[in-house]
């Protein structure tokens, strides 16, 4: 469908995908919504892991609703949706302080996970719809987040 065909209606579905138009951006707008994810943690209050969960669980569903919005007009897993980056971004980091370094260990560890797509990251690819886009997001967020739990476990008991 061309541009000119989106209705407005679908104008909040395309705004919650593309995280405000960040995944316009011409360049790794994946990145840019997993940077923008992490600025966000970092700039918000701190969140009880329960909150967070309640903010990661509410995110993913719309998230789902507006990727699979966004895939009947653009085509199949569209690259300027980078909602589902902000959501397995927050997961990487869940249980997580807000320190500096852990956030940019959780930012690089879902980064990698993201773009190598290990089994079933790349399985969820094959969702229909909203669910594939949004899932492997999720499963590569899970993978970063059990990584960096364990290196942060490591880490505190040798040092």
């Amino acid at each position: 469908m061309c541009p000119d065909a989106i209705r407005l209606k679908d104008y909040p579905a395309l705004l919650l995908a593309t995280t405000l138009g960040s995944g316009y951006f011409p360049i790794a707008p994946g990145t840019v919504g997993s940077f923008l994810a992490v600025l966000m943690l970092f700039l918000l209050p701190e969140m009880t892991a329960a909150d967070l969960l309640a903010v990661i669980l509410v995110a993913y569903f719309l998230g789902v609703w507006a990727a699979g919005r966004c895939e009947s007009i653009w085509g199949k897993d569209p690259g300027r949706v980078n909602w589902d980056e902000v959501v397995g971004q927050w997961i990487a980091v869940w249980f997580m302080p807000r320190t500096p370094f852990l956030l940019l260990g959780g930012f690089l560890l879902f980064r990698f996970f993201d773009i190598f797509k290990p089994s079933p990251v790349r399985d969820a690819e094959n969702l229909p719809k909203g669910w594939g886009i949004m899932t492997d997001d999720v499963a590569a967020g899970i993978y970063a987040n059990l990584v960096l739990q364990i290196g942060r476990y490591l880490y505190t008991s040798l040092f």
